[in-house]
């Protein structure tokens, strides 16, 4: 492979010296973006794209091409584990993904195959080879997968979910039965970015979206027990290299301090935590990810600025921050406001590394 020419992220993340503050956005490549638009209109539909080797490439370096972005990640989607164990994924037109067939009862969970990631979703590798080829050591690449209980809960649901009920009502009425269930997962997701990191990705995230949904104790049992496990389980040296880890619970600002023992380097903050408490709570034993509000991207840029710089500021001194919004960015905020933020990140976050 490629030398690395820009690895301030993977330095950041492990809390290493750095000159200014890293940045990327989750969900960096996306419906914001003109130019993915017509990539993904070319393709057809969304699973099609990222099922294109040649596609999925295209639309993950196009952020880079606009902004001076410090990593890459990879176009693909959570749920690709629970398609390839044949649920059916599909997406309509403003409703979001849903799946044909749902998991809920023992009998269920027994018929879902284990998956081999390298034979079952070779089009995820084929993609994330193309892309670190692309990269030509530009910067670093990112694979991610969704946590075992975010996957969970679309496979019992059959959709998205505003409150969770047949995946909480199977969580707390058949408790072994979701356990069975997320041990199958944690084993496929293991696999799944050991498959994406021997493929070329140099760090890797696992998006709890849905943790922040459960109980204190039913977070501890049900979602990190099983993240820890995957962590655990991954490739933590490759290509000469550490691969670092970052875990993103969405909502899961109380549980820092937990998540920061399962071995992970990294922590990703939504907004709604304070990133200088965050810091406060987890010393150097993580590297913590965040927190603007998307939303602050439909302000003003002097705005959006003045946010960075109060970010900033709340972080502090040293290494160990990887700026990012605290959730993806939105499909319909002006890519001059994204462009603001970035440069935002990079004009101001020098002062902070010296």
């Amino acid at each position: 492979m490629t030398a690395l020419k820009n690895d301030r992220f993977l330095r950041a993340l492990q809390r290493q010296p750095v000159d200014r503050t890293p940045v990327w956005m989750m969900r960096q490549a996306g419906r914001y973006l003109p130019e993915y638009r017509a990539t993904r209109a070319k393709a057809g539909d969304f699973l099609s794209l990222c099922k294109n080797t040649e596609l999925a490439c295209e639309v993950t370096l196009q952020p880079l091409e606009r902004y001076p972005l410090d990593a890459a990640i990879l176009f693909s989607d959570i749920l690709t584990i629970p398609d390839a164990m044949g649920l059916g994924l599909y997406f309509e037109t403003g409703e979001g993904p849903k799946f044909r067939n749902t998991v809920r009862s023992a009998a269920d969970v027994e018929a879902l195959p284990s998956l081999k990631a390298e034979t079952d979703l070779d089009y995820v590798m084929a993609a994330v080879s193309a892309i670190r080829e692309a990269l030509a050591g530009r910067v670093p690449l990112i694979g991610f997968s969704g946590s075992p209980w975010t996957l969970a809960t679309y496979m019992v649901e059959g959709s998205s979910s505003k409150d969770f009920r047949e995946a909480k009502r199977l969580m707390y009425s058949e408790p072994k039965v979701m356990h069975a269930l997320l041990e199958k997962l944690a084993a496929a997701v293991t696999d799944y970015l050991n498959a994406q990191i021997r493929a070329g990705a140099q760090a890797v995230q696992i998006f709890d979206t849905w943790g922040g949904t459960l109980s204190s104790w039913a977070y501890a049992e049900f979602s990190l027990a099983y993240m820890k496990k995957i962590v655990d389980g991954l490739i933590r040296h490759h290509d000469g290299r550490h691969v670092p880890v970052i875990l993103f619970t969405k909502n899961g600002g109380q549980w820092l301090e937990a998540m920061a023992e399962t071995g992970a380097d990294a922590l990703g903050l939504d907004w709604t935590t304070d990133i200088g408490n965050a810091r406060a709570r987890v010393g150097d034993r993580v590297a913590l990810q965040g927190n603007m509000d998307p939303s602050m991207l439909y302000a003003p840029p002097e705005r959006i600025r003045q946010e960075v710089a109060d970010i900033l500021s709340r972080y502090g001194e040293g290494s160990g921050h990887i700026f990012n919004l605290g959730h993806g960015i939105t499909p319909d905020v002006d890519p001059e406001n994204a462009g603001a933020f970035i440069r935002a990140v990079c004009e101001l976050s020098g002062d902070y590394h010296r």
